[in-house]
Order: structure tokens, then C-alpha cells, then sequence
């Protein structure tokens, strides 16, 4: 069979399969970032395009080589957003959140856009969780939100990982570095790349963040911003250091991070893996103090990160960290006959309304059939419901595991069965923490 068209180059489908590992990772990252007072917000798939050119920078790669930008019907340039803090910052001014007591901790769950060519942990549909923490200048704020990432990997079991921290200084103190920068790649310019040479006048600092094998391999040895930083932002830098020495976070300071975005300044910091190939930063963030009032709000200092989960799953399954089972069908009804086929309906129902997965047959299956499909989709029990079932107003509840069969009364089958289940449950637990100091039935409150 030829198939009318796949998956557009640089996406992917995320099966049953494998989403209740993306699941399990959403959930603890909201909780983790809850924990931490960040509230989930939600902003829309796509933006003007001058909020990216603006905030982003005209001079990156995202913004010169990855937007996906389009004209809508009504003439106006529209742009899938390449990155989560933009629609937060335009978000934050319009909806007068700055009038909200400050800092507003934020995150967000997202998927962004990028045209990019796809490799392992880099697709051109990607998904982020992030967050941002607007009103605040306070070093602090700074250690806070790294050691929210560091709790994050230490929660997943994530190990490895090498946290780098920057300062890249404030507009003041970088015009200094701009004009090392300027100097050192005027000499190496005939070497540069044609989109280095663009940036050369306009942001040689972009050209320490090209992707260029040669172009990379020249920066290498150009002069480093931490040499250029003024007296406030080197101050800001080691209190930044303190505050993570207290927290007994572990760093190593990497003069050549940058970020690959224009709005960054002072803090910049990186969660890097070397077991995922060349994509191997999988946290990245740092202090953007200028974006909201170049946006048009007034000035409020701000910080935040990102991270990619399916770089993050990436290195999950290269540590072999495993998952939570994702939730299986906890009773299959096997029904026969046209009354006990509706009687299964109605029951299955009754179920769900308590809380538990309970499928029946809606395909037609023979008896045969139906107790296959239950064995092949895991169903922990299965329960059969005929004529002889409905006149004795009696069931018998088989436990998948090991044939054991338990008689329970019809008309209290959906409540009897969550009973059942719990004491099952207890019973095993008793069993495997046999010969421990555990009082399992005094923890289960006498059951079982």
C-alpha cells in the first residue's frame, strides 16, 4: 500500500507507546517548577514576526536561516515561534501582569519551530518546558532558577551533566568587547563565512556562536567577555557564584557561552551531556534584562531557561533512567449475548465513573476473540458476562496474573471490585517487604 503522503521532514509522531514517558516528564516538571511558585501560561503557536526579529535579533541564525515565516490572508507577517520567552515577554506587557506583585515566576509547556536540518535531539517541530522570572535584579534570582533546573535532572535521575555559567555583561560594558571582537576578526575576515562577515559591523559577538567548523575554530581564540565586564555585572556575577556555592551546586565557569539569542545579558549558563552527540546542551538560559522594555514595557530585569525535551528524553534512555508503566486496562469485560453486551456498557461505565480503566468488546468478537484482545492489551482482570451471569446476578473476576477467581455480586461489582483490588494490592506489597521492619497492614490500615 502506497501511502498518500508522511510526516514532513524534521517532525515526529509521538505513539501510545512512548507518550506516557512524555507525560510522566510534563507532569514533574510543573510540579517541580510549582514547587518553586512558576504557574504554567500558555501563549499562541504563532506571533508577528517583528516580536522575533526584535527579541531574537535580526542578526542570529533563528532569525536570518530557521523562522518559519509566512504572509496571512490579511497581508500580515505571521511567524511560528522559534522559541518560548518572546510570547511570554509580549504576554507579561499586554495583559498588565507587571501590575501583579513581582517577580512573576512563569512556565510553560511549548512546541516551537525552526527550520534546521534534523538530527538526533534537533527536529524543526521541537518541544520546550521553560521558565521565566520577570521583576528581578537580584543575583538570587539567578542561583534560583539554575538550581531549579539542577533539582529537575537530580528528580528524573539524570546524571552527568556539566553545568557551565557566564557573564556576557550589560550593554554598557560590552561596547569595549565589541570592539576587541571587531579587531580580532578583522584580521581572520578572509576566512569568515559570508553570513560572519554580515555580522562582523552589525553583532560580532554572533559570530562566536556560528556553527561553522572553521568560523568556530577562529573564535576559539578570540578575546573573552568575562575580561571586558564592568565593576557591577562582575559583582553580579559572584554573587551568582556564591549563591550556588551555598546551595552546594556544582559549575564551571566557560568563557565562550554566549546563547545563540540577542537579548541575553549578564548571567548566561548551560546544562551540557556528552553521552548525546554534538546536541549536547540540554538546559540553556540566562539574565535578559532589556527585553521587556524593548518591547515597549518599562524596564524590568529578567531571567529564565529553556530545555528541549526530546533531548532530554534522548539522554534518558542513553542513561537507561526508567519510567513509570503508563496506566493499562485494570478489567476487561467479556460479554455474550445482546443483553449482557449492553449490561457490559452500562457497567464498563459505571466503572470509569470510579476511576477505573474498564474496557468491553465494541468490535463484534467472538468469546474467543474478546479473551485474546484482553490478554494482548495487558488487562490485569477480566470478568465474563452471559446469560447464566445476569439470571445468577453473580461474577466471577479473574486475576490475569495467576487464574485466581473471585465471586462478587453484580449489582456491587463496580464498588466490590476496587476493594478487591486494593487488598490484592496490599497483599503483594506484604509479600515482596516480607522480612522488613514495614507494618503493611497497619500502613494499609488494616487490610488485607
Amino acid at each position: 500500500m502506497e501511502l498518500l503522503t508522511r510526516a514532513i521532514k524534521g517532525t515526529q509522531d509521538l505513539l501510545p507507546s512512548q507518550s506516557h514517558e512524555n507525560q510522566y516528564i510534563e507532569s514533574a516538571l510543573l510540579e517541580i517548577a510549582g514547587n518553586f511558585g512558576f504557574k504554567e501560561i500558555r501563549t499562541p503557536v504563532f506571533e508577528h514576526t517583528e516580536l522575533f526579529t526584535r527579541s531574537v535579533g535580526d542578526t542570529t541564525d533563528v532569525v536570518q536561516k530557521e523562522m518559519y515565516t509566512f504572509e496571512d490572508k490579511g497581508g500580515r507577517s505571521i511567524t511560528l515561534r522559534p522559541e518560548g520567552t518572546a510570547g511570554i515577554v509580549r504576554a507579561f506587557l499586554e495583559h498588565g501582569l507587571f501590575n501583579e506583585p513581582l517577580p512573576q515566576k512563569l512556565c510553560y509547556l511549548t512546541s516551537c519551530y525552526r527550520y534546521e536540518k534534523p538530527q538526533a535531539g534537533r527536529l524543526r517541530e521541537f518541544h520546550q518546558f521553560g521558565v521565566e522570572c520577570l521583576g528581578t535584579v537580584s543575583p538570587a534570582a539567578d542561583a534560583e532558577v539554575i538550581s531549579l533546573g539542577d533539582q529537575i535532572f537530580a528528580y528524573l535521575g539524570v546524571e552527568n551533566l556539566s553545568l557551565e555559567i557566564n557573564s556576557i555583561g550589560c550593554p554598557d560594558c560590552r561596547r569595549d568587547y565589541y570592539k576587541a571582537l571587531k579587531k580580532y576578526f578583522e584580521s581572520k575576515k578572509s576566512e569568515l563565512c559570508p553570513t560572519c562577515l554580515d555580522r562582523l559591523d552589525r553583532n560580532p559577538m554572533r559570530i562566536l556562536d556560528c556553527k561553522s567548523p572553521v568560523c568556530s575554530k577562529i573564535a576559539a581564540d578570540a578575546p573573552i567577555v568575562l575580561d571586558f565586564i564592568c565593576q557591577p555585572c562582575k559583582e553580579h556575577f559572584e554573587q551568582v557564584k556564591s549563591y550556588l556555592d551555598t546551595m552546594n551546586i556544582t559549575y564551571k565557569e566557560n568563557p565562550h557561552i554566549v546563547r545563540g539569542l540577542d537579548y541575553y545579558t549578564r548571567t548566561v549558563f548551560e546544562f551540557v551531556s556528552n553521552e548525546i552527540g554534538a546536541q549536547g546542551t540540554v538546559l540553556g538560559g540566562g539574565r535578559y534584562d532589556g527585553l521587556v522594555e524593548e518591547l515597549g514595557g518599562q524596564s524590568t530585569p529578567s531571567l529564565g531557561f529553556a530545555m528541549g525535551l526530546e533531548r532530554l528524553l534522548l539522554l534518558m534512555h542513553a542513561q537507561e533512567i526508567p519510567f513509570p508503566q503508563a496506566k493499562g486496562c485494570d478489567v476487561y469485560i467479556i460479554s455474550v449475548g445482546e443483553m449482557a453486551y449492553k449490561k457490559a456498557a452500562a457497567l464498563a461505565f459505571e466503572l470509569r465513573g470510579s476511576g477505573i480503566s474498564a474496557q468491553f468488546d465494541v468490535a463484534g468478537r467472538s468469546v474467543k476473540a474478546q479473551m485474546k484482545f484482553a490478554d494482548k492489551i495487558g488487562a490485569a482482570y477480566t470478568v465474563v458476562l452471559g446469560e447464566d451471569e445476569l439470571k445468577s446476578g453473580k461474577l466471577k473476576l479473574k486475576y490475569m496474573k495467576n487464574g485466581e477467581i473471585t465471586e462478587t455480586p453484580l449489582e456491587s461489582f463496580a464498588e466490590d471490585f476496587m476493594e478487591i483490588t486494593i487488598r490484592r494490592s496490599a497483599g503483594e506489597l506484604e509479600d515482596m517487604l516480607s522480612g522488613s521492619d514495614i507494618d503493611v497492614k497497619k500502613f494499609f490500615g488494616g487490610i488485607g
